[in-house]
């Protein structure tokens, strides 16, 4: 019977036990993490609202195109079967 190599744990605040080698990976990977993100170029203040914008009045305007054609095509489905 082969005996694994035990390894200290850490409780991680979600009460998950790590082994310390898991750890260490896990720090390394948030540390890359954070170095990427000091690397992207963010928008602006001006940028990120114009955008949201624009998605708000695209999301607005499909809504009505879908609804519209809902509303219509119910009505011609309603004209041909009589229901």
């Amino acid at each position: 019977m082969k005996i694994s190599k035990w390894y200290p744990t850490y409780v991680s605040p979600a009460g998950v036990f790590f082994s310390k080698k898991k750890y260490m990976k896990i720090i390394e990977y948030i540390k890359e993490t954070k170095g990427e993100l000091k690397h992207v170029n963010w928008p602006t203040r001006r940028q990120t609202f114009a955008f949201t914008g624009i998605v708000i009045a695209i999301s607005l305007i499909l809504a009505y195109l879908l609804g519209f054609f809902d509303y219509s095509f119910a009505q011609i489905w309603q004209a041909l079967i009589g229901y």
